[in-house]
């Protein structure tokens, strides 16, 4: 196949694209510097700017733009930045696909697009919650329509925090587990949503393959075209306290603190709020298109990502 990638320098994009290669995929990716290798090309989401012919003979789009929900406090100006970051390549790669009558386009969302809802469990059928993160979700996978209204295929990836080696989530959690400051958020009964790195990447190879052709070959996917909301989750969500107890245990190291809600709202400020509402989502749609999950469970991942 051949993949044309936006966002792929990040922590999914360059293990999604050594995947994709590995597996004898020709893969290009759209840069927004110069380009220092055959296989990029520059554009300029924020100004429309697509280069003529970079999607002629590609089956594919991958679009995971968007700069990261965690890394900073979310002011006014960043939480803007999180918005136009993901809208603005996903309107512009949408258009360009409808134009090109690409067969597919996979485009990142989140898990947050549910909102904070308790201990409901969020299928993909579920509506869309009413916090900025489900806002901006909603907003993000709208910014497909174009592509949905020519015909392509749409895959919209609600992904869950992804439970890896070099992500964020794991990185930080790890470091204060084995300094023994690891503990609950809150109360710790706030459902955490979460996917192996592994799985994250297969599942989307899975995806792109499920097309309802014979060309990609994924266990299960060939007979099954897969199109819409799909939620990246493991089949099992567990609350904030169940992940840190598991973590523990899994790094041999006691985790006996809490921090409670009032200090993550004087630390993160509105992001506070997502962090203690949760979602408890599961994968419905991949379950019944018959995903095989390498990592079902939260300690086979933890045991899995941090060996």
């Amino acid at each position: 196949m051949r993949i044309v990638g936006a966002g792929m320098s990040g922590f999914l994009g360059t293990r999604l694209s050594t995947a994709l290669t590995g597996r004898g995929d020709e893969v290009v990716h759209l840069v927004r510097r110069a380009p220092t290798a055959p296989h990029e090309v520059r554009w300029d989401p924020d100004a429309g700017d697509l280069p003529a012919g970079v999607l002629d003979g590609a089956d594919a789009v991958v679009n995971l733009c968007g700069v990261g929900v965690g890394d900073h406090r979310w002011t006014d100006d960043y939480k803007k930045q999180i918005l136009t970051s993901r809208v603005r390549p996903t309107t512009l790669l949408a258009a360009a696909a409808a134009g090109a009558g690409l067969p597919t386009l996979i485009n990142a969302s989140g898990s947050g697009y549910y909102g904070n809802r308790g201990d409901e469990i969020m299928t993909e059928e579920s509506g869309q919650g009413t916090t900025f993160l489900a806002e901006v979700c909603g907003e993000w996978e709208g910014a497909t329509a174009p592509a949905v209204d020519a015909g392509t295929r749409v895959v919209l990836l609600r992904t869950a925090p992804v439970v890896g080696q070099g992500g964020d989530l794991l990185t930080k959690l790890s470091l204060l587990t084995k300094l023994m400051l690891g503990g609950k958020l809150g109360d710790g009964r706030q459902y955490l949503p979460w996917i192996s790195l592994t799985d994250q990447i297969a599942a989307i190879l899975f995806l792109l393959d499920a097309d309802g052709s014979t060309r990609g070959g994924a266990s299960g996917a060939d007979a099954t075209r897969v199109a819409g909301a799909v939620n990246m989750a493991a089949p099992h969500p567990v609350t904030n306290a169940e992940f840190t107890r598991t973590l523990g245990s899994v790094l041999n190291r006691p985790t006996p603190w809490v921090v409670p809600g009032f200090a993550l709202h004087l630390i993160l400020g509105q992001f506070a709020e997502e962090i203690l509402g949760g979602q408890r989502a599961v994968p419905e749609v991949l379950t019944r298109a018959g995903y095989a999950f390498a990592h079902p469970t939260l300690a086979a991942a933890l045991r899995a990502e941090t060996s």
